[in-house]
């Protein structure tokens, strides 16, 4: 009986650290249904002065923002983009595929189950009804012929005048109701984005090690706010491919450093002003976490 209590709790253990028992706080999130309080501010960037170029903006960020089939190794979002754009969410990363005349939404060879026209009409919909927003879209060509990705992004979006498409760092007034493209590597639509990651690195093996390096991260990117480029920073990961990771999927990952992170960014509420930390993109945020990183931009 004894052998059977010492299993049955490593086995309930184990179980929870694979996420059977699911967080309930709302920093980190992974219910597909969005709930919102009756005050919930959805067309928060109206508190923006039209003065203000996006590059002195803090953004809450959604990575990897498709991701949401291919199991728990591939899956980074829990809401649609419909309810990401209304929880606060105002940068979206997609990776896309050509195939055809058709750029399909990818996570690696997983299909999102959508394709770039889709998402575009989506953020269209969304900056009708909230005409005070804007919705930064960075896009990873993840086609052989990546160079090809902007001519059909070109033929996609034609003249459309709600779209941001050259390099020039616009203020807010200049892009309320407008879809904002950030260029980088092969894709050179929109303003230039620098990742404070210059690798991209998201592998994760030890979560407190991706704590001090999201802390360095923000610090570079409050020095780079307010120039002609957008600042990225990723506090996603995965252990996936680590061996002290294994176990580690971007689910699990979020859940330990949501809350560190929210608590991270709190601490400069007392400045005036308070801090820039320009686009923070996140797996699996809650509306409380969205709405720590809205409220850098008030003082």
């Amino acid at each position: 009986m004894r052998d059977f209590n010492v299993t049955y709790r490593i086995l309930f253990r184990f179980l929870i650290f694979l996420g059977f028992c699911r967080g309930k706080d709302l920093f980190f999130n992974d219910n597909g249904n969005l709930i919102l309080p009756g005050s919930y501010n959805i067309p928060w960037m109206a508190g923006i002065e039209n003065f203000c170029t996006l590059s002195l903006i803090t953004f809450p960020g959604a990575h990897d923002s498709m991701a949401l089939y291919g199991g728990p190794e591939a899956e980074c979002q829990a809401l649609s983009l419909k309810d990401q754009l209304r929880a606060g969410i105002r940068f979206l990363i997609l990776k896309v595929f050509g195939l055809g005349d058709t750029l399909y939404v990818m996570h690696g060879v997983m299909y999102q189950h959508s394709t770039l026209k889709d998402v575009l009409a989506t953020v269209r919909a969304f900056l009708t009804e909230f005409q005070t927003e804007a919705v930064l879209i960075r896009i990873q060509p993840e086609s052989f012929e990546k160079n090809t990705v902007n001519q059909m992004v070109q033929s996609l979006i034609g003249n459309d005048q709600h779209v941001w498409v050259t390099s020039g760092m616009p203020n807010m007034g200049q892009v309320r109701g407008k879809i904002v493209f950030l260029q980088k590597s092969t894709f050179t639509l929109g303003i230039p984005l620098i990742d404070t990651d210059g690798k991209g690195q998201t592998k994760v093996s030890n979560v407190k090690d991706k704590d001090n390096r999201i802390i360095k991260q923000l610090n570079q990117a409050t020095e780079a706010c307010g120039g002609d480029n957008a600042v990225l920073t990723y506090t996603s990961g995965t252990g996936f491919s680590t061996f002290w990771g294994m176990f580690l999927t971007p689910k699990r990952v979020a859940e330990k450093v949501n809350p560190w992170l929210n608590q991270y960014l709190r601490q400069f509420y007392p400045n005036q002003p308070r801090p820039c930390f320009g686009i923070i993109a996140m797996d699996f945020p809650g509306i409380d976490l969205i709405q720590t990183v809205i409220n850098l931009n008030w003082w």
